[in-house]
C-alpha cells in the first residue's frame, strides 16, 4: 500500500488547525497517512489543540520562527513516503483528494508535482495556477483594477486566458497544497530558505520541473480560507518584495 506523508507548517494558526486536520483524516482512505505539524514558535494555543485533538500528529515545535521553506524542510529526513503534500493550516477538503492527487501521479509518471484547483469559501476559484514570475507579472497583480495592459498581464500570469477543463502542466504549483514526488522532494533538498515566505513555491517547482512535469488539476479541489497579507500588511509587503528579489537575483 502507499504512503502519502503531509506537513503543515504553523504560525498562531488555533483558528483553523483543528478544521484542516480534520479534513486530513476523516477524508484518507487506501493509503498508509504519516502527518506532521511543524510549529513556527507560535504564541496562541495551536500546539496544545493538536496535542489534544490530534496526539496521532508528529508534532515539532520550532523554537524560532525562520521561516515556512526552513519550517517544511524539518521533516526532509523524517518521511519515508511516495508521495509528500506540502499543505497550509486554512485549507479544508471533504473529498479523498490525498488519493486522487497520487493516483493521477501513479497514472502519469512523467509528472512529479501537481496541484488541485482551490476554491475561496463562497466556491469561486482562486487563481493559483501560474506562469513563471516576470515584473510585468507582479505589477499587475496591484494594478489589475485600472484595467488594460494590467488585466490582460493579470490573466496571462494566472491562466485565465486559458480554458482549463482537465489537467495542464503550469510552471508553478501554489505552496498552499503540492503533492511532490517524495524522491524529487529530498533529490532538491525542500525548499530554498533563502525564502523566508512567498516564491518559494515557484522556486521549488521550478527545480522540480528538470525531473517531470509540473501539473495544475482542476477535477479536483480544496478550499483555501485566503487572507492576502501582504497586500494588507506592510511587514509581510516589505517581506514579499525582498522574496522578489531574491527569486529574480536567482533565476536571473
Amino acid at each position: 500500500m502507499k504512503k502519502i506523508s503531509v506537513c503543515i507548517v504553523t504560525c498562531n494558526n488555533e483558528k483553523n488547525i483543528l478544521s484542516v486536520l480534520n479534513s486530513i483524516y476523516k477524508n484518507s482512505k487506501n493509503f498508509i497517512l504519516d502527518t506532521f505539524v511543524v510549529d513556527n514558535n507560535s504564541t496562541d494555543n495551536t500546539v496544545s489543540l493538536v496535542k489534544k485533538h490530534f496526539p496521532q500528529v508528529n508534532l515539532i515545535v520550532l523554537p524560532k520562527n525562520k521561516g515556512f521553506g526552513h519550517g517544511h524542510n524539518q521533516v526532509l529526513n523524517k518521511i519515508s513516503s511516495d508521495y509528500h503534500v506540502i499543505l497550509n493550516p486554512d485549507i479544508t477538503f471533504n473529498t479523498n483528494i490525498l488519493d486522487d492527487l497520487s493516483s493521477y501521479l501513479d497514472a502519469n509518471p512523467e509528472a512529479v508535482i501537481v496541484s488541485p484547483a482551490i476554491l475561496n469559501s463562497d466556491g469561486t476559484p482562486q487563481d493559483l495556477p501560474k506562469h513563471n514570475p516576470k515584473i510585468k507579472y507582479l505589477i499587475s497583480g496591484r494594478m489589475e483594477h485600472l484595467g488594460s495592459i494590467f488585466k490582460k498581464w493579470r490573466s496571462e500570469y494566472t491562466y485565465r486566458d486559458k480554458l482549463i477543463k482537465g489537467p495542464i502542466e503550469v510552471d508553478f504549483c501554489s505552496g498552499c497544497f503540492i503533492m511532490i514526488k517524495t524522491e524529487v522532494f529530498k533529490k532538491l533538498n525542500g525548499f530554498d530558505e533563502r525564502f523566508f515566505m512567498y516564491f518559494e513555491d515557484a522556486d521549488l517547482t521550478r527545480r522540480a520541473k528538470k525531473y517531470g512535469k509540473a501539473i495544475f488539476n482542476p477535477l479536483l479541489k480544496a478550499t483555501h480560507s485566503w487572507e492576502r497579507t501582504s497586500s494588507k500588511q506592510f511587514k509581510y509587503m516589505c517581506i514579499h518584495i525582498s522574496s522578489m528579489i531574491k527569486y529574480f537575483y536567482k533565476w536571473h
